[in-house]
């Protein structure tokens, strides 16, 4: 809690610190009036000066989400330099201090490639001042100095308090994203993971409503597997709320078995490699589940072929059916996107097309290089 308060407040206690040391700054300069003993009104008159360059310095260069046009960027820093220099003709050698804060704002508010010259021309104009005012030549070079660092203390912490506060919005964004990406994580897995379940409740609810009157002890055992399907769909769901999306291949490999059949569909299963990667395992018990679904869906089939083999180091599946009423359109559905999406992420690929023979062909291929078996 502490952390996140601190970070909260981090973009207005950087401001606060530029405040302070801008203002700190602007004291300095007003008591440089006072050491030279400056009548009470002139002090005065100095100290509304200051405020004024200190008021456009963090209302308008130092504002942390200011973005900069070029007229009231001109029109302001066009007011600074006439706040540094005109009073020079009132106070001569005691304000040539003040020069720093326009210095500072040339670099924040301009490109490098103008900034870097006008900011060496204030410089020297200041030097060129202290001569001016008879200065010896050591006291000139400490005062351009004392010009250049308070130049680069206005400029570096401006930048400062700027690079906090898109550090705090690049934050808020990256939140943002993990909340989105959250949420098309639970989306995917609600429709890979509840889709065929209650698919399956529909087709066997029919089904037992078909069998009630003629053959009721097989709508008892469609009723009993309508069951077992619910509470694996409740087994899902709570998969989905907490993050865990583990399927078991074999498990699926006999629900896709039991619902084709349910649906007088021919189904042929054939397994050529059993020991899978649990990673591995899992996504291609998400293709099998969503290619069945599909099959339910969207096609009339008398016929579906199911291949699991081993290429290599690559697991191959393909689902093969008969009866496709139209061109699903593979490529818009969300779910060939999710399936592609979760294939992709352990280096497969999937594609999805009907065939020139009117075939539907769902093609996985995962790599097994790098992952573990798990039997």
């Amino acid at each position: 809690m502490d952390d996140r308060l601190g970070v909260s407040l981090a973009p207005r206690m950087a401001y606060g610190i530029v405040t302070a040391v801008f203002a700190t700054l602007a004291v300095v300069s007003v008591l440089s009036l006072l050491r030279v003993n400056e009548p009470p009104v002139q002090v005065a008159l100095g100290a509304v000066y200051v405020a004024a360059l200190l008021a456009l310095q963090l209302g308008y260069i130092s504002r942390p989400k200011l973005r900069f046009r070029p007229m009231p960027t001109a029109m302001v820093l066009t007011a600074q330099a006439a706040l540094v220099y005109l009073p020079i003709l009132q106070y001569g050698y005691t304000w040539v201090g003040v020069p720093g804060f326009l210095v500072g704002s040339l670099l924040v508010a301009l490109t490098p490639k103008v900034a870097i010259p006008l900011a060496a021309g204030v410089v020297a104009s200041i030097g060129g001042l202290g001569l001016r005012y008879d200065q010896d030549p050591l006291t000139v070079v400490h005062l351009m100095i004392s010009v250049v660092i308070t130049g680069l203390v206005v400029f570096g912490l401006t930048r400062l308090v700027r690079l906090v506060h898109e550090l705090h919005a690049a934050r808020g964004e990256l939140a943002r994203l993990a909340v989105a990406e959250e949420r098309l994580r639970f989306a995917r897995d609600v429709h890979d993971l509840l889709g065929l379940s209650l698919s399956a409740i529909a087709l066997k609810c029919e089904l037992a409503d078909r069998l009630l009157k003629d053959h009721p002890d097989r709508a008892r055992s469609e009723l009993a597997e309508i069951l077992a399907v619910s509470r694996r769909a409740m087994a899902d769901a709570r998969a989905v709320a907490s993050g865990s999306r583990d399927l078991s291949f074999e498990e699926e490999c006999q629900a896709a078995r039991s619902l084709l059949s349910a649906a007088d569909i021919d189904v042929r299963l054939e397994r050529e490699v059993r020991d899978l990667p649990r990673p591995v395992g899992s996504v291609l018990a998400t293709v099998l589940r969503e290619g069945v679904t599909n099959v339910l869906r969207h096609s009339k089939a008398e016929r579906c072929d199911i291949t699991v083999r081993r290429v290599d180091r690559v697991a191959l599946l393909e689902i093969v059916n008969d009866g496709v009423e139209r061109d699903p359109q593979p490529s818009r559905g969300s779910g060939i996107r999710n399936l592609s999406h979760r294939v992709e992420t352990l280096g497969g690929s999937l594609t999805a097309a009907t065939e020139s023979d009117g075939e539907f062909r769902l093609r996985a291929e995962v790599p097994l290089a790098g992952t573990v078996p798990v039997g």
